[in-house]
């Protein structure tokens, strides 16, 4: 007779019982302790995205406490009042949650851009003593199966035994998890280093430097930069290193959102102002309200939503859709973009006005491909986050990190932590030598034909075969984009709208390439 499917989820439920009672038993350290359960929920128990919410006595919201899959960094910040969002309510009505298909909840507010709206999703309430103490989330890997409710008194069961294990931890005197974690908040807080963004070229130690003075004023930023070069962990840092810190961090990608939803999250909306609209919700604004909000992409928003984020920009108020009630606001903008911006603005795709008011403080992120002295200590910083998640040491050979600097990372930081991980996921030992440094050949090659500016590349100066009279620009082999801005420049005597006019560029365009290609500008 061969297994059902409901034997066959009890037997695993069985084990993972099992597996999550010894965690439990081996160690009081509750942010180690916690981080392991959610481990083993998706090893044996096939529960994936797992995220533990801990109420904080002294102000009687949620803080995420551990999650598996995201970095401490990427979640500290986040929080939930009574009643927002899927966790929230838990907070509020003290009664397990369990949703068929997540996509389907209007209050779901998606901020940590970790679960997926095609599965199902369970939230439990952990309680002590009758007390609420915290939140367990889980989503099946699977859509819903009709075995849900035996899946939500799986999870009800281990929600209990973490809350004993948290009563077991306060009987015998040892910290609750709300103060296990505060050294590692404090200490996040405090570090100089900004310590997911690694490198010491003049590149980066120029953006640490940025990074700290702009941190220290409300100023809008516009960070700058290709696909991959770690533009949220600069936004990351400034928050982390600002007045703000203690308050809300809210990050949304605005090319993820079609125009109509996008308006809904980051305004929020009233009760029936749409088709949906159940509940009243607040929006990402109001979220962040006396913290910072960070939108990356802002240069795929539409030219009519433009207009609405301008306004919201320029007055500090806005209402919510579907309402008449006028919202102050008090919050720090930083913005991101891959898009060359100027460009935009030229051919009418991106509103000056916007532009003027994103671009206050812009901060430029090289590639990775012109800054590959930081290479070897990115690829390190990248082994010992991978090597923790894998509890093994991981390491590079010398011939590794020489085929690693030959490549022209077109995917820049992002293309190479996927090339370490798979690298580590083939190495039995933990060394990774040449031969596991596996790279598209196809994309090696394109790339280096490809500029190496973030923006398209520029109109070379006109030079044909021979040189024209009062040219000022030798003729001869391809001239890199920096190159040819810098003769230009140099003939029309450091002027940049002459040189602009030479290029077939705006001002506006050649003074972002100065930016951007580090160009040292002459007074003559």
């Amino acid at each position: 007779m061969s297994d059902t499917p409901s034997s066959l989820l009890l037997r695993s439920h069985f084990e993972t019982l099992t597996r999550v009672s010894q965690v439990l038993s081996r160690s009081l350290d509750f942010h180690h302790s916690l981080r392991e359960v959610l481990r083993t929920l998706e090893i044996t128990g096939h529960l994936s995205r797992g995220m533990i919410s801990v109420v904080d006595p002294g102000v009687g919201d949620l803080f995420v406490h551990a999650v598996h899959g995201l970095d401490y960094d990427e979640f500290r910040s986040v929080r939930y009042q009574p009643g927002e969002g899927l966790v929230g309510t838990i907070l509020e009505e003290r009664q397990t949650l369990a949703l068929p298909r997540l996509g389907d909840a209007p209050r779901f507010l998606d901020r940590l851009g970790l679960y997926d709206r095609e599965l199902p999703f369970i939230a439990v309430p952990i309680s002590v003593g009758g007390t609420l103490q915290g939140v367990l989330a889980v989503q099946p890997d699977d859509p819903d199966d009709g075995l849900l409710q035996e899946r939500v008194h799986f999870v009800e069961i281990l929600a209990n035994l973490i809350g004993q294990s948290v009563r077991l931890s306060l009987d015998t005197g040892h910290k609750p998890p709300i103060e296990a974690r505060d050294p590692l908040r404090r200490s996040a807080r405090q570090r100089p280093g900004l310590a997911n963004l690694v490198g010491q070229s003049v590149a980066m130690l120029r953006i640490f430097e940025q990074i700290r003075m702009v941190a220290k004023w409300p100023t809008t930023v516009l960070i700058r930069g290709e696909t991959g070069t770690g533009k949220e962990l600069v936004a990351n840092a400034i928050h982390d290193h600002s007045p703000r810190a203690r308050g809300p961090y809210v990050r949304l990608n605005c090319a993820s959102l079609p125009e109509n939803l996008l308006e809904s999250e980051l305004f929020g909306h009233e009760k029936g102002a749409f088709t949906g609209a159940v509940n009243s919700r607040k929006g990402r604004f109001e979220i962040a309200d006396g913290g910072t909000l960070f939108l990356d992409e802002i240069g795929e928003i539409s030219s009519a939503f433009q207009a609405k984020l301008l306004r919201v920009l320029q007055e500090g108020e806005l209402e919510r859709v579907g309402g008449d009630r006028t919202l102050k606001l008090d919050v720090r903008l930083i913005a991101a973009t891959h898009r060359d911006l100027e460009s935009a603005v030229d051919t009418g795709d991106f509103r000056e006005d916007l532009y003027y008011r994103l671009n206050v403080m812009p901060i430029f992120i090289p590639p990775l491909r012109e800054r590959l002295e930081d290479l070897p200590k990115i690829a390190k910083h990248l082994l010992d986050r991978l090597g923790g998640i894998q509890r093994r040491p991981l390491r590079l050979t010398a011939g590794a990190q020489r085929r690693l600097t030959q490549h022209h990372w077109p995917g820049n930081v992002r293309e190479l932590e996927n090339c370490l991980e798979r690298a580590a996921v083939m190495s039995d030992s933990g060394e990774i030598d040449a031969d596991l440094i596996r790279i598209d050949q196809s994309r090696e090659r394109s790339s280096r034909r490809s500029p190496t500016s973030p923006t398209p590349a520029v109109p070379a100066v006109p030079r044909a075969g021979v040189r024209e009279a009062g040219d000022g620009i030798e003729p001869g082999g391809e001239q890199s984009e920096r190159e040819r801005v810098i003769a230009a420049l140099e003939q029309a005597g450091w002027v940049q709208a002459r040189a602009a006019r030479l290029l077939g560029m705006t001002p506006r365009q050649i003074a972002y390439r100065v930016q951007i290609l580090n160009i040292e500008v002459k007074q003559i």
